[in-house]
């Protein structure tokens, strides 16, 4: 539906109130009436990709004619039939990496003979066991496996590097669009073929690990990061002498050692604490950043977009950051986990994504608007694997939407971040609301797109206040930090708050963290000159305006929060709030 928004953006023109890295007194409340003016216009229902091929064009051009010929009342450009293609691997490039990495073949072999997928009939579901919970009687065939996965020719499209070459191929800027000839290439991060892309990459490689040990009811290993038992790497992919083991991982994140969800800068803490903020990250990203399947599963990504428009909440955190944890910084770019291009070269890749592919069955099963997208470019999106026979398998995203029907499922363990709402940290809202008299003075106006090389903070007026609990229902109210711009080649992070008084010492925890920006090393080329990465950051935060007592507040402090990369390679273009059913 239509947004309704304030922008702060360099091609408009407004009045705002911007805080600079100068710290004026705060309190969570902030004051009412604040002026913010903008003449930029965003009131399409469906907004086009700028980036679209000219196809794109022509076809919307088309159907808008027809759509005003017949008084449609719906926009014309959701009728036509728009879905990302299977690729065409003939035409497979080599894959365009990262600065300082060895630059691999990431084109999968190929195959003329290509069959439609239809769903597996046999047996009883396979069970996905939690890796922190297997037995030694798992572990050997599990490991057994791999070694023969491994000891495949080197052509052989089942064969462990070429399964990792798919991944490759996928991210890193391989594979063009079919038809789209101008188009960025295929990436199935950041969009919303994330989840069911990946869902259906591990369907493919567990068939083929359970084909090579004739063992139809194999399942691989989920690696349970989101429970405190599973929150160290699995110990049984530190064996050197096991087919499990990869030399390209952290040192210093090596068992017995607490992941860290969110992020590199938290891991110096007590290990209770570190735990307690993993539990809340994984509640704020599930629950609270994924009221709408936008908001978890990611942007709409259709033939001839540009790349990239936008990561769901899980994928951003905690699927971005695990990976940096995991990799090598000694490495240029964090190889193995920490680099897109090279993560599937380490087995625990498939561990990582077999959690992630669980969590998004488990958000289908938490109520309120997390469902899947009804919309046919999503359904009909298609992708090509080689399946346990060798055989390339064309295959539909509206084919792997329920995991039992693929032969399924993943071993029952609880899920204790469902109580885990983040709390305010500072004092109630009571205590310490902010008078007109003590507001901030302004420091200066906000010129868009800002470089976030400091803590930025921009007063950002609210559409709509005093929402009932029936609105919010219908409506969950979003932070859109927009035309997000960073270099491919690096590891970029950076923090949101909002109405927070002291952010830099604040944990994840606290109810003022909105959510973060992750960008993992890669790059997106097809024969033109790479370019950065842009994309948008969209953050639920209903929960929070409640939670800090500020849901009949006019405008709220934004606080944008460098924490890694090189900040003047990161530009933001604008902050709005909007609202997404």
């Amino acid at each position: 539906m239509a947004s309704q928004a304030s922008f702060l953006s360099s091609a408009s023109s407004f009045t705002t109130q911007i805080i600079s890295t100068q710290k004026p007194p705060f309190s969570r409340h902030f004051p009412q009436n604040i002026s913010c003016k903008s003449n930029e216009i965003d009131g399409n229902n469906v907004q086009q990709n700028k980036s679209s091929s000219g196809r794109r064009d022509l076809l919307i051009t088309l159907g808008g004619m027809y759509g005003a010929a017949t008084s449609f009342a719906v926009d014309p450009r959701l009728a036509i039939a728009n879905p990302i293609q299977a690729p065409d691997l003939s035409k497979c490039s080599p894959a365009e990496i990262p600065e300082g990495g060895t630059r691999p073949n990431c084109c999968p072999p190929f195959n003329s003979t290509i069959i439609d997928f239809v769903p597996p009939t046999y047996g009883p579901l396979r069970v996905r066991p939690a890796a922190h919970l297997v037995d030694d009687k798992y572990l050997k065939k599990y490991e057994k496996a791999m070694q023969l996965m491994r000891a495949l020719p080197a052509d052989d499209p089942r064969n462990f590097m070429q399964q990792a070459t798919i991944h490759c191929a996928h991210c890193d800027g391989a594979l063009p669009q079919i038809g789209e000839p101008t188009a960025d290439p295929l990436q199935v991060h950041h969009s919303w073929i994330f989840f069911p892309w990946h869902r259906l990459y591990l369907y493919f490689h567990e068939r083929i690990l359970g084909k090579l040990i004739g063992d139809d009811s194999f399942a691989i290993p989920f690696w349970n990061w989101d429970t405190p038992d599973g929150m160290v790497m699995p110990a049984f992919y530190n064996n050197k002498s096991s087919a499990l083991y990869n030399k390209n991982r952290n040192p210093k994140h090596q068992p017995p050692v607490t992941i860290d969800l969110d992020g590199k800068q938290n891991s110096d803490i007590p290990k209770y604490e570190l735990i307690e903020d993993n539990l809340i990250t994984m509640y704020r990203q599930m629950i609270s950043n994924g009221k709408t399947a936008k908001l978890f599963m990611g942007e709409p990504y259709r033939a001839g977009d540009a790349a990239s428009p936008g990561a769901g909440s899980l994928e951003n955190v905690p699927h971005d950051t695990v990976h940096d944890w995991i990799g090598n910084p000694a490495n240029n770019n964090s190889e193995d986990m920490g680099a897109l291009y090279s993560s599937a070269r380490d087995p625990i890749f498939y561990a990582h994504h077999a959690n992630v592919d669980r969590l998004w069955s488990v958000w289908k099963t938490l109520g309120g608007k997390r469902r899947d997208f009804k919309d046919n470019d999503w359904l009909d999106a298609s992708f090509l694997f080689y399946d346990e026979n060798a055989q390339l398998v064309k295959v539909k995203v509206r084919d792997c939407l329920d995991s039992e029907k693929l032969g399924y499922k993943y071993q029952d363990v609880k899920n204790l971040w469902l109580k885990k709402r983040p709390k305010p940290t500072a004092a109630s809202a009571a205590t310490n609301r902010v008078s007109k008299k003590k507001a901030p003075k302004v420091l200066g106006e906000p010129v868009f797109p800002i470089t976030l090389n400091k803590p930025v903070s921009v007063f950002v007026k609210r559409p709509k206040k005093g929402r009932s609990q029936k609105e919010k229902e219908d409506e969950e109210e979003v932070l859109l930090v927009k035309d997000i711009v960073v270099s491919r080649y690096e590891f970029v992070k950076f923090d949101v708050y909002i109405n927070s008084p002291e952010e830099e010492k604040l944990r994840p925890s606290a109810s003022e963290f909105a959510g973060c920006f992750v960008n993992l090393p890669h790059k997106h080329v097809h024969g033109k000159k790479v370019e950065d990465l842009k994309t948008n950051l969209r953050l639920g935060i209903t929960d929070l305006l409640e939670d800090l007592g500020a849901e009949d507040d006019d405008s709220v402090v934004v606080t944008l929060l460098p924490r890694s990369g090189n900040g003047d390679k990161v530009k933001v273009g604008g902050l709005r709030i909007e609202f997404s059913s």
